[in-house]
């Protein structure tokens, strides 16, 4: 349990984190933080007597308590390069590979990496950037949390910017901020993994899309966009939705519902925001021995290690993953070498062209309409 004194710290480290409080910047008066927290004086002054000690603030006397600057707080390791890759996951999906590609170049670069996790999760990032802000680190490689929605952190950065740490972002990115990144075209992705569908005779396609994530809006304007240049009805029920802590539950529930309607309702085929879904699906699909491709056609995208594991070969948009993680680490160091002064040239954001991969989960069925 925290003492009530580390409870106040906290929150005026977290207020200079976010640049609520800037260097030189009177911070609340003793009498303020009291009121707030409901401690002591004694209290408030052992937490700011901390933060005074490891060069956070500073006091002038008869004048009150004050923000110091970033480069006198007490920043370890400075002899030593470091580099954070922060995403939304770690250990599994395509999160690995795109990792390795980056760590394996950054290493040779003799840079140290610290590698963090989100599990797509506002309060997670922010305490990631909290403790970035607070350690020396050269440059960031960050995956955005839940980047279709209002982002609570924008602050933290803005002061990575003012602190002059580069960072880009990959496989999406907070539009306000307008950074550097790497990402996959996923419209024209979605686009594809539906065009392909409609080729093949299908109609009545079902759609799966993540939308608290940049990438599941952007691939479901895709499943629109398909449906419309091809003038084939698209119709509302067919779009299902969910965020992020719903995946193992809500597309697995609507499907189950869907499946529920007589035979002659079912879709013919399955457009999945990611393999990962399509696989959950599958699952519902197994158990009511629907088969696939012979029943309903599936098709996922990123082209990871579960589209191939399956008996059922998945059809799948590829992700460049460990190529990306290359493409990061290279675009990160040269972006510190270019605030060295050490180069010249301006970097530009990457878009990868989505690639279909064809495998066997989809069916032609142009001969039985």
């Amino acid at each position: 349990m925290k003492t009530k004194h580390s409870i106040v710290r906290e929150y005026i480290q977290s207020k200079i984190l976010d640049g609520t409080y800037v260097p030189h910047q009177k911070i609340s008066s003793e009498s303020e933080l009291m009121e707030r927290f409901s401690v002591s004086r004694h209290t408030v002054r052992l937490a700011i007597g901390d933060l005074v000690n490891q060069g956070w603030l500073y006091r002038k006397q008869g004048a009150g308590t004050y923000c110091a600057e970033r480069s006198e707080m007490g920043l370890s390791d400075y002899n030593q390069k470091n580099i954070a890759i922060i995403t939304t996951h770690i250990s599994n999906y395509i999160f690995p590979s795109i990792i390795q590609g980056a760590e394996s170049l950054l290493s040779k670069n003799d840079y140290h990496v610290s590698l963090y996790s989100t599990d797509n999760n506002h309060e997670s990032e922010k305490k990631i950037l909290e403790k970035i802000l607070t350690y020396h680190v050269d440059g960031v490689i960050i995956e955005p949390t839940q980047s279709a929605l209002s982002n609570p952190n924008i602050n933290y950065y803005l002061n990575l910017e003012k602190s002059n740490i580069p960072y880009i972002m990959i496989n999406a990115y907070y539009d306000e901020l307008e950074p550097l990144s790497i990402t996959i075209d996923d419209e024209k992705g979605g686009f594809i993994q539906t065009e392909y569908l409609i080729e093949q005779g299908h109609k009545n396609i079902l759609g799966f899309f993540k939308t608290d994530d940049l990438q599941g809006t952007r691939r479901m304007k895709g499943y629109l966009k398909a449906h419309r240049s091809h003038h084939v009805s698209i119709r509302p029920s067919n779009i299902i939705t969910y965020h992020t802590q719903e995946i193992m539950t809500k597309p697995q529930k609507e499907l189950e519902k869907i499946l529920e309607l007589p035979n002659e309702e079912w879709p013919t085929a399955i457009v999945c925001y990611n393999d990962e879904l399509a696989m959950l699906l599958l699952d519902v699909l197994r158990k009511r021995n629907i088969k696939v491709p012979e029943d309903i056609s599936l098709i996922g995208y990123d082209d990871s290690l579960l589209s191939r594991v399956s008996e059922v070969k998945l059809t799948t948009i590829k992700h460049p993953q460990s190529e990306m993680g290359e493409a990061a680490a290279k675009m990160i160091l040269n972006l510190i070498e270019r605030k060295q002064g050490l180069k010249e040239e301006a970097e530009k954001s990457i878009v990868y062209e989505p690639e279909l991969v064809e495998r066997n989960s989809t069916k032609d069925i142009r001969e039985l309409v």
